[in-house]
């Protein structure tokens, strides 16, 4: 019988319209996806790394990163509009052909670079009883606040609730910031089916600084800036 494994997945397709090639553009002296392979690499409760992408010069850096990339993902889920969820699962279902028991599955996404090892391995022993643990952030606005809405003939109102008259009196918060993801292996492939919110989800809260996802060069730039500013200022 093989033994279960906690395994990390990296998505990486070719395409980006926001920021041609970012995937393996140089981030602080070497390609985007390397840092994510990197942490996952260095997280003791990681039992295998595996980057799924359509592309060969991408499989190629995951590579030589120390990453499996066990086949050049289908046109199907290659596309603009492929969701990431059956992405995940064809690769867990791969690796389950090939004899692999998965218990769980960590969703790392190659353009948030900010997070480390540590932020893995925390979001890994947060909830286990949750089906799922995704990576939050405070979020900037609140809808019990200062988010509105249009209501009937036009006029705007609260999201949420009947209103804080100070921030701090709001019920929190948060935003998702698409860095981690820690599936138990049913709830995934329930949710490959049924959507992401038809499992119990808990939230693993990052700071804002590490919260930095990739878009575009402006996003880019100032990811690079918080890395280099942190990077100083750790002993």
């Amino acid at each position: 019988m093989p033994l279960p494994k906690t395994i990390a997945t990296i998505c990486a397709r070719r395409g980006s319209k926001g920021l041609p090639g970012k995937n393996i553009r140089d981030f602080a002296g070497k390609p985007l996806i390397v840092h994510s392979i990197e942490q996952a690499l260095a997280c003791p409760e990681i039992d295998a790394v595996y980057v799924s992408t359509d592309d060969e010069a991408i499989a190629a850096v995951a590579r030589a990163a120390g990453a499996t990339v066990p086949y050049l993902r289908p046109a199907e889920l290659a596309g603009d509009c492929a969701p990431k969820l059956p992405v995940i699962e064809h690769l867990v279902r791969f690796l389950e052909r090939q004899g692999q028991a998965v218990v769980r599955v960590v969703d790392l996404q190659p353009t948030s670079p900010l997070r480390d090892a540590a932020d893995i391995s925390a979001a890994l022993r947060a909830h286990p009883e949750a089906d799922l643990v995704v990576s939050v952030k405070d979020a900037a606005d609140n809808p019990y606040f200062n988010l509105v809405e249009r209501g009937d003939g036009g006029w705007v109102h609260l999201s949420k609730g009947q209103g804080s008259t100070r921030r701090q009196e709001a019920p929190a918060v948060y935003a998702l910031n698409g860095s981690i993801y820690v599936w138990q292996r049913a709830a995934l492939a329930h949710a490959a089916i049924h959507g992401l919110w038809s499992v119990h989800i808990a939230p693993f809260v990052m700071p804002r600084w590490k919260s930095v996802d990739i878009d575009d060069l402006e996003d880019f730039e100032h990811a690079l800036w918080l890395y280099r500013r942190h990077a100083e200022s750790t002993p």
